[in-house]
């Protein structure tokens, strides 16, 4: 990393109540087994993963029962129990991966050049949208998770995490740095998770290319502002 103050970006200001620099993402345990599976039991298993990620979004994750996954994937229910205990555990599992991935994403800003021109800012969306395809169908059903106060409030705590890191990345660029990163984080992301849904979920007729330069802009307007 080129710039000597990157690292640095991050510890910057003060972050929102309950830390979200306190919160540890340990690895999942069946992510760990996972790399003991051969390759037909991890294909078996990623199947399980996408298929509950696609219902979780169509049926809410309520609405989703075991049958529906195994039939989505043309496994048994015991062909199930043999890689997760439950829906909850593939819950967990896909939560965790997101986790982790995102804020791979986010920690791109880190090498993107100073000052970040319209392009850069246009490059890194892109990358966000890939992201988006990979994880988005969890990401927003993940709103109709569980219904146990822990999933809420660990939910909550890594969504302030994304959108405060975020924030500091894009405020440390600001010619007039803002006094809530974590609401720059938040509206820059949001309007990225939306405009991905509306084109990606339920694909209105808007050219993605489109969509990537106007956030683009956007963003290269809020740091130059």
């Amino acid at each position: 990393m080129g710039d000597s103050t990157s690292a640095e970006i991050v510890d910057e200001g003060a972050a929102p109540d309950d830390d979200p620099r306190d919160l540890q993402v340990e690895p999942a345990g069946t992510e760990t087994a996972a790399g003991r599976l051969g390759w037909r039991a991890a294909r078996t298993r990623n199947a399980i993963l996408d298929a509950s990620k696609k219902l979780f979004l169509e049926r809410g994750y309520a609405g989703t029962r075991i049958n529906n996954i195994t039939d989505a994937c043309g496994i048994s229910r015991a062909g199930f129990y043999t890689y997760f205990r439950d829906k909850r555990e593939i819950f967990d599992t896909l939560g965790q991966a997101t986790f982790r991935e995102l804020l791979q994403v986010i920690a791109e800003w880190e090498t993107i050049p100073r000052p970040c021109t319209r392009a850069d800012a246009v490059a890194w969306v892109w990358k966000y949208f890939a992201f988006m395809d990979q994880h988005g169908a969890f990401i927003l059903s993940a709103q109709s998770g569980p219904a146990d106060e822990s999933v809420g409030a660990a939910s909550n705590k890594m969504q302030m995490r994304v959108a405060w890191l975020l924030g500091v990345h894009l405020r440390g660029r600001q010619r007039t740095p803002t006094d809530a990163p974590e609401a720059l984080g938040l509206a820059v992301q949001s309007m990225m998770d939306r405009t991905w849904y509306h084109c990606h979920a339920q694909h209105l007729p808007v050219d993605d290319a489109d969509v990537v330069n106007t956030i683009g802009g956007f963003i290269t307007a809020v740091l130059e502002a």
